[in-house]
């Protein structure tokens, strides 16, 4: 089992983002919330339904995918109409691997939703990046023209053409189509995986912005 651990708050954000692409369909009464909050999260661990934290950073409590597992079994358990005693009683003493199977989680969990203020310094930061100017180069000394012999000019011509690095053939490129009428060539035959092409589309999202903003793209 994974050993990333989380705060409080970024385990609440888990069990939203986990809660809202599995099969769950809240419990229909008012008392019951359909996403545990902090409140509800430390209630549960007061009842015994949510073990103790893993770990602490200083004063800061730190929790593990087993208590994800855990939240996610407790809320599907209240929607098919289990109350917290029958609930409790359900999950004492289970281990790692029946907690999965009850709560029935895909092996990836989407990453959850950025905040306000998140979203407010990528924003910032992505700005920042698009707007900010390389320095000046240094100029050179001026120094006195003079006109390039023969000898110099091959001389010069040969240290480019040993310095040019071999260009991949047509065939040793891989493309990823990023957007309509945007694609990203990448030197190496390489195939890329679902995870690569993911990433890299969302690595590319500035840069789509700034070319539709641009009127490149």
């Amino acid at each position: 089992m994974s050993k990333e651990r989380w705060t409080l708050d970024d385990l609440s954000e888990r069990v939203e983002a986990a809660l809202a692409v599995v099969d769950y369909v809240p419990a229909e009464s008012a008392r019951v919330r359909a996403v545990p909050d902090r409140r509800t999260i430390r209630y549960y661990t007061t009842l015994g339904l949510l073990d103790r934290p893993a770990a602490l950073r200083g004063r800061t409590a730190l929790y593990a995918r087993r208590h994800l597992l855990q939240l996610v079994a407790i809320k599907r358990l209240q929607a098919e109409g289990a109350s917290l005693a029958q609930v409790q009683e359900r999950l004492a003493g289970l281990d790692d691997a029946s907690l999965e199977g009850l709560a029935r989680l895909p092996e990836v969990l989407p990453a959850p939703a950025p905040t306000a203020a998140e979203a407010e310094a990528e924003a910032v930061e992505e700005h920042a990046f698009w707007e900010a100017l390389p320095p000046p180069a240094p100029q050179a000394p001026r120094q006195a023209l003079e006109e390039p012999t023969h000898e110099h000019k091959a001389e010069v011509l040969s240290r480019v053409r040993q310095a040019r690095p071999e260009l991949p053939s047509p065939d040793a490129w891989t493309g990823l189509t990023l957007a309509e009428e945007t694609i990203l060539l990448l030197p190496g035959a390489r195939a890329l995986s679902a995870d690569d092409a993911a990433a890299l589309r969302q690595a590319a999202e500035p840069l789509l912005r700034m070319l539709r903003a641009r009127g490149i793209a």
